[in-house]
């Protein structure tokens, strides 16, 4: 009895897997971004990013703005490490960020070196959409980070003291 003749169901079987495997392969190839992203949502930040932005005050005063950006991103595409710059003329921060990404929920830590205040991260990850509030002894903010290929557009609104909003838009360096 020849082997070929022997084993023709296995030899069938192995033909449809390799097949269904390549087929498979071949769909998830072609499957948007987004639904990529669900498996890696923070894939898009990696990287150095810069740009400007305005600082609006309660006196009605708005003030330039320039920032530099850096993400790590981990390799599962689930954590993320942020280091923030930004500086104008009377106002300079520098934050430190890591966040975590769980079912749609994003959480974690910020703090911000120079003037020595930290607190917690939360909020939720949609698409291309952070929402995030951001909060710590005597401070409390709203960010909003929208990222399209490689521009973000981040919105802050501080409550409290006298920055009303900083707005900045980003590019990937």
């Amino acid at each position: 009895m020849s082997s070929r003749s022997a084993y023709p169901l296995c030899r069938t079987k192995g033909k449809l897997a390799v097949g269904t495997a390549v087929v498979l392969l071949a769909i998830l190839q072609t499957l948007p971004p987004v639904v990529a992203a669900a498996h890696q949502p923070f894939a898009m930040y990696a990287g150095s990013w810069s740009g400007a932005g305005t600082i609006s005050t309660t006196n009605g005063a708005n003030e330039r703005i320039r920032c530099r950006a850096n993400y790590e991103v981990a390799p599962s595409g689930l954590d993320l490490h942020q280091n923030l710059r930004c500086a104008s003329d009377t106002y300079r921060f520098d934050i430190l960020s890591d966040v975590v990404y769980l079912d749609g929920g994003v959480s974690g830590t910020w703090s911000e070196t120079s003037r020595r205040v930290a607190g917690r991260v939360s909020g939720t990850l949609e698409g291309t959409t952070l929402r995030v509030n951001v909060d710590g002894p005597g401070f409390t903010a709203a960010l909003a980070l929208v990222t399209r290929g490689n521009t973000q557009v981040v919105s802050i609104r501080p409550q409290g003291g006298d920055v009303v909003s900083i707005a900045i838009q980003l590019s990937r360096s």
